[in-house]
């Protein structure tokens, strides 16, 4: 199997997924702006989300593939498909039980997240009924990552990528189509995730019946939670929690300290942080989900050599794409934001505010992309203990950065704090791959990163001096010339990187060769 070629394909969908993103957030911010109510969605969407990223896509993905990866090369189908099994009917009813908690604690759990709302009780209320709306979610979302892991598994990568995509248009088409339904319309974006999370599954079932997968959910679970493969995953999940969720948790920690601030500022994080995503998700995404695999195959076959490649292998590919990614995203945060935004009842003001955020989050782009791609180094070798121990010292660090940042910079504080951490948290990944003596970098480096920031700072000097020629926020009521001059310039600013790479002897041929895989 090619990985670029894989990698490719999930970057394409995850393109795709990311555009209707944008889509999903420029119709919020112009039919609900940047207010109260705004903000209540996105506290109410951010407690499931958090949990989907922490138990689901997150731990139990990182400690379900690598066993599944070792038990599908030493095992015959039928022991894996009763694996599958008993570890769908521990992963169903345990989110079936937090899910039900979850409804009836979400009066508390609001509170928890973002007490500030309180100075609303209108936004407080409909935080509260949309925790509630959402919260079944979990569930929902959790049977697709289980499906994700498998399909992964397989190197059936598509359908897992395309996925996201059914929840951002059903979210899109409820929040167009039933706004005027509801007494409060910000209740459509709730009914749009639900829906969505619903098309998710239904699509993940499909490819599993295909392979002939689909997980028998047991009505005993007891049974389930007895099998020792299903209470290794159990047991590699818990510490995983943690080390996979750092980011999560900083983000929910951020999400009550930016209800305390100006009305409007979980929104602007909240903005900020999706624009950061659109990067991040094409390259991090795509790699982490094609290197897990691939590296637990290889550590379970014992193939130091090909494990090393691969890791070497996702980090210049980070380096290459990562690097001009974050300069561009700083240097045009505000027109981006514009582009992306500025229509309807979002103002100069939550253009100037996002933007801000947005450049807080470039600043450590490179980092939360190399995390994804050191961290499955980690969990394909089966081990959370590292993790873990980074995970707890970035999360404190974090906080700290927090109470040093937000005061002077408000909620851009937010923002340059995850993103320091980010350094941090990568830093302490590598150095422990490198301590466990499990990653060895290949020849070359120094003169490969030589050229890549010297073709980054090319492009860099081109774009701030370009966008510099621009009012962009005066160009609100010609939105096609604003959003031709950007994309041409994004344009030429990428003409003239990869045109300094080659210049500088880098060929991106150069990774064609070395991604294919056992």
């Amino acid at each position: 199997m090619n990985l670029l070629r894989a990698a490719a394909t999930v970057s394409g969908l995850t393109l795709l997924s990311r555009i209707t993103g944008l889509v999903r957030e420029n119709l919020t911010a112009v039919l609900f702006g940047a207010s109260a109510m705004t903000d209540a969605f996105f506290v109410a969407f951010r407690l499931p989300n958090l949990l989907r990223r922490m138990f689901a896509e997150g731990a139990f993905s990182q400690a379900f593939v690598p066993i599944l990866a070792r038990m599908k090369s030493q095992n015959n189908e039928a022991e894996v498909k009763s694996v599958i099994d008993q570890v769908a009917t521990c992963l169903f009813w345990a989110v079936l039980v937090v899910s039900v908690l979850g409804v009836i604690g979400a009066p508390a759990l609001v509170w928890a997240t973002a007490s500030g709302l309180a100075r609303d009780p209108e936004a407080f209320d409909a935080a509260i009924i949309m925790t509630r709306w959402m919260f079944p979610y979990i569930g929902l979302i959790s049977m697709v990552a289980l499906a994700a892991g498998i399909l992964n598994t397989w190197r059936k990568f598509a359908v897992p990528a395309a996925a996201p995509v059914a929840l951002n248009l059903s979210v899109i088409a409820c929040a167009w189509g039933l706004s005027s339904q509801f007494e409060r319309p910000i209740y459509s974006l709730a009914a749009g995730v639900v829906l969505g999370g619903i098309l998710q599954v239904a699509m993940q079932w499909l490819a599993l019946g295909r392979l002939g997968l689909i997980p028998r959910i047991h009505i005993n679970p007891r049974a389930a939670f007895r099998n020792p493969i299903a209470r290794e995953v159990l047991q590699k999940m818990a510490p995983a929690v943690l080390a996979v969720s750092v980011a999560q948790i900083s983000l929910l920690i951020n999400t009550h300290i930016a209800s305390r601030l100006a009305a409007g500022s979980v929104s602007w994080v909240t903005y900020g942080d999706r624009l950061m995503e659109f990067p991040s998700a094409l390259l991090g995404v795509a790699l982490g989900t094609v290197l897990l695999p691939s590296l637990s195959n290889a550590s379970a076959r014992s193939d130091t050599a090909q494990y090393n490649q691969l890791l070497d292998w996702g980090l210049r590919l980070t380096l290459v794409f990562a690097v001009p990614a974050m300069v561009g995203l700083g240097l045009l945060a505000q027109p981006l934001t514009a582009l992306l935004f500025h229509y309807g009842k979002f103002t100069d003001r939550d253009v100037v505010m996002t933007a801000q955020a947005v450049s807080g989050y470039a600043i450590g782009l490179v980092a939360l992309i190399a995390i994804k791609v050191l961290a499955p180094g980690f969990y394909a070798r089966q081990d959370v203990r590292t993790p873990v121990k980074i995970a707890l010292v970035v999360l404190v660090i974090t906080q700290l950065l927090n109470l040093a940042l937000v005061p002077q910079l408000a909620h851009a504080g937010l923002a340059w704090s995850i993103s320091l951490a980010a350094w941090l948290n990568a830093g302490l990944l590598f150095w422990g791959l490198r301590r466990a003596g499990a990653y060895h970098p290949l020849a070359g480096w120094a003169a490969f990163s030589a050229k890549v920031f010297l073709a980054a700072a090319c492009m860099g000097l081109a774009v701030w001096w370009s966008s510099s020629l621009v009012d962009w926020l005066a160009w609100r009521e010609t939105p096609w010339r604003r959003a031709a001059t950007l994309l041409g310039l994004i344009a030429v600013a990428a003409g003239i990187y990869f045109s300094v790479l080659l210049a500088l002897g880098v060929r991106l041929r150069e990774f064609l060769k070395k991604a294919e895989v056992k």
